[in-house]
């Protein structure tokens, strides 16, 4: 019969660190599960779950955010990303019917452009947009005819023309477009909404739909050129294409763990300190305390620099420490594997911090229906 035994605080913490060494990697695999150690108790509790579990933010804007998910398994977190990334709906343009284009833009490429210009709107009115359905190729009775609650509909119109005192100033030598033309660059600004139906009541004032960036470059046209198309726009998840993904990116990366196992003192913590990134390691002076500690290895060392962990978070593992011999026996790297730092840019439709909310009620809805799929099968 196998022993009952407790692991103690410091296996448990061990058991945390993926070892990272001059040529490879190591514990990799996670082995908190039942019977991977004889002996212990693995299952998975509810209560344990919510000690050890935390979300600690480092910056929230409205556009990025970075934050710490501590507690979690590699597979759960990485099931956040992918869910931010490509199973969040978002509004983008779908459709563009081409009235006029006498630019220098083919029209398939002005149509591709004009998709992957990131809009945002009144955020409810975009929550409540249904999905439009798309006609099956061959059959035109199927799909959805668009109407204000499932198309939002954009135009550009713009023609370029001379300045009033284009052409003079063109005779005397000026070559800045700006200066000779009207219209002579098309922004994203210029794009407006056209609402049908409810649309007016719903995306009004500074909730109306347009490009977050106003200032993004379409195309640029010379008199006698111009644009004039109409965009059918709905809503997409970023698996369907990538226009529709809320984010520009969605990263996570393991905490690094920097361990210092002997004393590295003076020039050696110097030269320690110069092998990460600013402000990880730091040089402090040795107390009388620690030069009088038997064996603490700062003994007659008094007053001297010795290196110091202070912000392994910054730290990108780069293991140029482990290239010098002298350090090679007194620290150890490695990444904490139950830590994840999170970066999430959005390209400005949603909040960033709100994203990752999302993705956690999608993750939800979908063990909901393995849920219930699972009791049918079990009936």
């Amino acid at each position: 019969m196998v022993q009952v035994r407790q692991p103690t605080q410091e296996e448990l913490e061990k058991r945390r660190i993926v070892d990272v060494h001059p040529e490879h990697v190591s514990n990799i695999s996670s082995t908190d599960f039942p019977g991977h150690y004889p002996g212990e108790d693995h299952k998975w509790d509810l209560e344990k779950f919510r000690k050890n579990f935390r979300v600690d933010f480092h910056q929230n804007d409205p556009c990025e955010s970075q934050f710490s998910l501590v507690g979690v398994d590699a597979a759960i977190a990485n099931a956040f990303r992918r869910i931010t990334i490509s199973e969040l709906p978002t509004l983008a343009i779908e459709e563009v019917y081409i009235l006029n284009n006498t630019s220098i833009i083919q029209d398939e490429v002005l149509a591709h452009r004009l998709g992957l210009i990131p809009l945002k709107g009144n955020r409810e009115g975009l929550r409540n947009l249904k999905w439009f359905r798309k006609p099956i190729p061959g059959d035109e009775g199927s799909g959805d005819t668009p109407t204000d609650y499932n198309t939002v509909v954009l135009e550009l119109d713009v023609e370029c023309t001379w300045a009033p005192n284009g052409r003079e100033l063109a005779r005397k030598g000026e070559t800045d477009p700006k200066k000779l033309f009207v219209n002579s660059s098309v922004y994203a600004h210029q794009i407006k909404f056209n609402p049908t139906g409810n649309q007016a009541q719903v995306f009004a004032g500074e909730g109306i739909v347009q490009p977050v960036h106003p200032d993004i470059l379409i195309a640029k046209l010379r008199p006698g050129q111009a644009i004039k198309l109409s965009m059918h726009c709905v809503k997409g998840i970023g698996a369907d294409h990538a226009k529709f993904s809320p984010v520009a990116t969605a990263t996570y990366r393991l905490l690094p763990h920097i361990a210092i196992t002997a004393p590295i003192i003076g020039a050696d913590a110097h030269k320690f300190a110069r092998c990460f990134p600013p402000g990880v390691i730091t040089e402090e002076p040795i107390t009388a305390a620690e030069a009088a500690q038997e064996g603490s290895g700062y003994e007659g060392h008094e007053g001297e620099k010795k290196a110091v962990v202070t912000n392994p978070f910054h730290d990108t593992v780069t293991r140029e420490a482990l290239r010098h011999d002298e350090f090679k026996d007194k620290v150890k790297l490695g990444r904490i594997r139950d830590h994840f730092i999170f970066s999430i840019e959005s390209t400005g439709q949603c909040d960033s911090d709100e994203l990752f909310l999302q993705s956690v009620k999608a993750l939800k809805t979908k063990c909901q229906i393995m849920k219930r799929s699972m009791a049918n099968l079990m009936r």
